[in-house]
């Protein structure tokens, strides 16, 4: 049963849970080095066939945090560096991507570092296009023909979800401006700005990218899937710690914990 929290900025419920764990285990004052996130795409996903994803084509970077030897990786348009300690972090007022991206990163080097999650590392090569194969077929065995909502779109995820659900059956809303209006593997591109909510009231199965928690749109998808009872399920690294402290489904087949 899953624990959703309750805020629009749901990052702001996480953080307490987060600085109980730490406090336990007298580790709050820790440093912890978030490090640039303009890592090279090379660093971040190795060498897809595909270049596509967003990693690649230079729309959002993914920043590392580093808590006692454990890593966690959050995807972010604002990467930036950050060197302190957790209480640090934690008084962070969240007021930009940026200052989200640090939190999340670090809520999954922390969460690793403890052994309550695994795979805060993402995947590289070829495993990116296999983990959406295999999301696709996890969600038909799961569900059956339905309708099938992807809000963020991976191009690879999208394509494997066109191609067993029938493309007729799912929609997908973008953020990014020059992605919204095209057609890819057989299904138009929505605006995310203004079509979130409605995309989560139209389908059975809602297919979450965990960077709507550093944008801060999570928690009014998650809100808009309630009220219709929608599925809904968080998908890569980014919402590692976070589906682990809220109890909510996370799509991940190839995260790497190193």
């Amino acid at each position: 049963m899953t624990n959703r929290p309750s805020k629009n900025d749901v990052l702001t419920e996480a953080k307490p849970m987060l600085e109980s764990r730490l406090s336990e285990r007298g580790v709050l004052d820790e440093d912890i080095e978030v490090h640039v996130g303009i890592m090279k795409p090379e660093e971040a996903i190795g060498s897809p066939k595909r270049r596509d994803y967003p990693i690649i084509t230079g729309v959002e970077r993914v920043i590392e945090a580093r808590f006692k030897g454990a890593r966690g990786h959050a995807f972010t348009d604002a990467p930036r560096t950050f060197r302190g300690s957790m209480r640090d972090i934690l008084g962070m007022r969240l007021g930009d991507n940026g200052e989200r991206a640090v939190c999340v990163a670090a809520l999954n080097a922390c969460l690793r570092w403890m052994e309550e999650v695994e795979d805060t590392v993402h995947c590289r090569d070829e495993e990116p296009e296999s983990c959406a194969k295999e999301m696709a077929e996890h969600l038909f065995a799961r569900h059956g023909a339905c309708k099938v909502g992807l809000i963020g779109c991976n191009p690879a995820i999208l394509e494997a979800l066109a191609a067993k659900f029938g493309a007729e059956a799912v929609r997908v809303t973008d953020l990014n401006p020059s992605t919204v209006g095209e057609v890819k593997s057989g299904v138009g591109v929505e605006d995310g700005r203004t079509g979130n909510d409605s995309l989560a009231e139209a389908v059975d199965v809602l297919v979450v990218t965990g960077t709507t928690l550093v944008n801060g749109t999570f928690g009014d998808i998650s809100t808009a899937a309630d009220r219709k009872g929608t599925k809904l399920y968080l998908y890569g690294v980014t919402a590692a710690g976070f589906c682990r402290l809220f109890n909510i489904d996370r799509l991940c087949f190839y995260g790497h914990t190193e």
